[in-house]
């Protein structure tokens, strides 16, 4: 298989859903090559959307050279609740059409990040119980979930 596994990947929904550290690295330790060698693994497993929690569109270009398809939602602050329902709405509609499979990233994941993962599979109805999905969403994430992680899961769809 060509290519190189990004940091911290993991699918939430398989094949259609996963979350991995920014493409190529972040900070100092960013590198195009990796990027690139990221993005054909990427490729490879189906990916062919991404949506940015960066701010500014990082690596935009990049990626719409590969043909995917970037949606962007810069995360700079504490997340408010109608910030939460315009991500989930994003999050929707990078995964339409059907056969879309969605990438999302910042340059760590983070608490955040997690719960937000979590909350959507409340959104989308996959998951009922917050509870449980805060319990899965830690097995999938390989991490315990903070305050402000848990804060982002709803309490149903």
């Amino acid at each position: 298989m060509a290519g190189l596994e990004p940091r911290g990947f993991k699918w939430v929904i398989a094949g259609r859903l996963a979350v991995s550290e920014r493409i190529g690295g972040y900070g100092f330790q960013h590198r195009r090559v990796r990027r690139e060698e990221e993005i054909i693994w990427l490729t490879e497993q189906g990916v062919n959307v991404v949506l940015s929690f960066l701010p500014g569109g990082q690596n935009q270009a990049a990626y719409t050279d590969a043909g995917f398809r970037f949606f962007t939602y810069a995360i700079e602050e504490e997340l408010e609740d109608e910030h939460v329902t315009e991500i989930f709405a994003l999050m929707d509609e990078a995964l339409e059409p059907r056969g879309s499979s969605l990438l999302v990233h910042r340059d760590l994941i983070d608490d955040t990040v997690v719960g937000l993962l979590g909350g959507y599979l409340v959104h989308a109805g996959l998951i009922e119980d917050p509870i449980v999905a805060t319990s899965v969403i830690q097995e999938i994430a390989g991490k315990a979930l903070g305050p402000e992680g848990r804060r982002l899961i709803p309490s149903g769809p």
